[in-house]
């Protein structure tokens, strides 16, 4: 089998994933990014259209901001670090390495702008499509070959496995004092070959699972590999009951990924009215439209329900033509494809899962309880969000603690040896049956289906004991088919998406109380 070594393996080309390798780089140290998409740009980063919260160390009220958000269940320090380093962070990495081109006023000043449950204006944009910008710009910046000789980029490659002491023989095991990660196995999609990639460290940057939801706003793959493999190696798993639904995103009734509207709609003024044309939310929430993201999916969700209709709908057409063409131009273009003017007519929306709080337990520099093993983005859990998420901290979080990250690394690793690839065990070919693509799409399909009516927005223990009883048969039959079968993408993230919803699942059972954006009824 093909063999790669690295200083560091970086798991994922998000904003976090690409913020460590700059700086690993910058040392010179040898770093090998891989992700499974044959685009690069393809990640939940490309998707974030709001923005990126700038806030100085001055702003007093970003900590309280973040605390309220999460209904009083934030990390403390998380929430300190974020807001003592983030910003000469961003200035560093965005604005003067890569360039991003953050919209500006004329007097040249960085526009800012509001959004749910802010208390001040502090979210830079570049129109409605940051994500895409900043996604861009850092890979530009990365994969230019003059700059970084250093980091070498493989796209459509699947982790399968992280590599433990458990992939060594007896005798070897008790060679190594302790266990740690020491590389990954991965799945070349063209050839079919699984490669065996050593590394001093690993970082996993795989993003969250919002796409083992029905509905959601996520890439298609963001099924929860990283948070799978970290748990199959014996890394806790926290908070994984704290999923966000964004409250606005197209209602369309023949999709599953939904195209997301932006919270800064709502910054911007827009108002939300059910199908009788009632403006609602002032019912719900003293800050009407711009409450918390949770409270305003529940109340549309509540409001659907009322109403016996599809959808709600999210108007900014008062703001005039010209300016909504100019503030929002994707979203804009993207409804209009779907037949909406939006600077005529309101927008119908309904909520979807969007953000995953929870995922693998971290400490504030990234480590996991694993030696040699990383975490940063939304595949980690510091305990920043806590039970909810404050609107553009996303973005923030992966670029700062992936900053972080590496900066731990810097400190550590030239006192790590590279282990012996040779007593690392090969990946194994026994199997020569091809998965039949109809089950899998089937196993999707069911899995997608439990999690969104019972393991949704509202949960209680009725809903969580039918979802239990499915989820429990469907485990044992996809261990089964991954077992039978020759490794593909698509077996290797059916896999790790049923593991990830049996986390969410138990962790929901546990948890009988409503806090942040998890809420369990009465039966």
């Amino acid at each position: 089998m093909s063999l790669h070594e690295f200083d560091v393996l970086i798991i994922g080309c998000g904003i976090s994933g690409l913020s460590s390798a700059i700086k690993l780089a910058e040392k010179g140290l040898n770093v090998g990014i891989y992700t499974l998409e044959e685009n690069p740009e393809e990640a939940n980063t490309l998707y974030a259209q709001g923005g990126i919260i700038y806030a100085d160390k001055n702003d007093k009220s970003l900590e309280n901001d973040i605390d309220v958000a999460s209904s009083g269940t934030a990390n403390p320090r998380a929430i300190e670090i974020l807001h003592e380093k983030s910003g000469d962070i961003l200035v560093e990495l965005l604005l003067k390495k890569a360039r991003v081109p953050f919209d500006r006023g004329d007097d040249g000043e960085l526009q800012m702008t509001m959004e749910a449950a802010h208390s001040e204006s502090r979210i830079i944009h570049i129109e409605d499509h940051t994500g895409r910008e900043i996604q861009k710009c850092l890979l530009n910046y990365v994969l230019d070959r003059k700059r970084f000789p250093n980091i070498s980029f493989y796209s459509k490659h699947t982790a399968i496995d992280l590599l433990t002491p458990i992939h060594m023989g007896v005798r070897i095991q008790q060679r190594y004092e302790d266990d740690r990660v020491v590389g990954a196995y991965l799945l070349n999609q063209q050839s079919g070959e699984v490669v065996k990639v050593m590394s001093k460290v690993t970082i996993l940057a795989t993003g969250g699972f919002g796409a083992i939801y029905l509905h959601h706003s996520n890439t298609e793959r963001a099924r929860g590999d990283g948070q799978s493999m970290a748990r199959r190696a014996g890394v806790s798993l926290n908070n994984m009951e704290f999923i966000q639904f964004h409250p606005t995103t197209f209602f369309e009734s023949s999709t599953d990924r939904r195209f997301l509207i932006s919270e800064a709609v709502r910054g911007e003024g827009g108002i939300l009215y059910n199908s009788q044309g009632d403006r609602f939310m002032k019912k719900y929430h003293k800050d009407a439209e711009l409450a918390p993201r949770d409270v305003v999916a529940r109340a549309i969700l509540e409001e659907i329900i009322e109403t016996k209709n599809d959808c709600v709908y999210l108007d900014i057409s008062h703001k005039g033509k010209e300016w909504v063409k100019k503030r929002f131009p994707t979203i804009y273009q993207k409804c209009l494809d779907r037949g909406v003017d939006i600077a005529k007519n309101a927008i119908p929306v309904v909520p979807a899962a969007h953000y995953t709080c929870g995922g693998i337990k971290t400490n504030l520099k990234g480590q996991t309880s694993l030696k040699g093993l990383y975490a940063v983005g939304e595949v980690a859990c510091t305990g920043l969000h806590g039970a909810n998420r404050l609107a553009s901290t996303s973005l923030l979080e992966g670029l700062t603690w992936g900053y972080l990250a590496a900066s731990e690394i810097i400190d550590t690793i030239f006192e790590v040896e590279l282990y012996n690839h040779q007593d690392i065990r090969d990946w194994e070919l026994k199997r020569k049956n091809v998965a039949d693509i109809a089950l899998i799409r089937q196993d999707w399909m069911t899995l997608r289906q439990t999690m969104w009516n019972y393991v949704g927005l509202t949960r209680s223990t009725t809903r969580l004991n039918r979802a239990q009883a499915i989820l429990h048969e469907l485990y044992d039959e996809i261990q089964k088919f991954y077992r039978n079968n020759m490794s593909s993408d698509e077996l290797i993230g059916l896999r790790n998406a049923v593991e990830v919803a049996h986390s969410v699942l138990n962790a929901s059972k546990i948890n009988n109380q409503s806090v942040g954006c998890f809420y369990r009824s009465e039966d």
